[in-house]
């Protein structure tokens, strides 16, 4: 499927959901290449653009190039993606007194007020407790290890 707009020229394509803009490289006499993702605000993935013949001007966009670079640009946004998710979705399993417990954190990157919620879960996925906590708290074996033996107390 095609975009309501195509543009095919030699620097700048735009289909498929991305735009590549072929740009004068500003920290030496180079270029370089963005792929921004339709309605992004900022490009995705910027990288190096190969020179033309001449050596003065870039190598023209083709349909061979910006399918590989909408395929590397897909690729590290999914890369992205999957590391914030697991930066903000947090699990740890421990050996409470109580048995086998998960402590998940889930952290709520809100601009005004960041916060997370820690949560304790047995080992048939019922819910044990749930508190809201600082954004800033680490959850590691340890810590979880404390929660469960301060009763799931709101950690300090």
């Amino acid at each position: 499927m095609g975009d309501a707009l195509e543009i095919k020229e030699p620097r700048l394509w735009v289909s498929d959901g991305w735009t590549a803009s072929v740009l004068k490289n500003e920290d030496d006499d180079g270029w370089a290449v963005a792929m921004t993702k339709t309605g992004a605000a900022e490009p995705a993935l910027v990288g190096p653009w190969t020179m033309g013949r001449d050596k003065k001007n870039p190598k023209p966009l083709d349909v061979n190039a910006f399918n590989t670079l909408v395929k590397t640009a897909s690729e590290f946004v999914r890369r992205s993606e999957q590391q914030l998710h697991a930066e903000l979705h947090q699990s740890v399993t421990i050996t409470a007194s109580s048995g086998r417990v998960t402590v998940k954190l889930d952290i709520v990157p809100d601009e005004d007020n960041p916060f997370a919620t820690l949560s304790a879960y047995d080992d048939g996925g019922d819910l044990l407790a749930e508190v809201k906590t600082a954004a800033s708290f680490k959850l590691n074996r340890l810590s979880a290890e404390r929660w469960a033996a301060n009763n799931f107390e709101k950690p300090k």
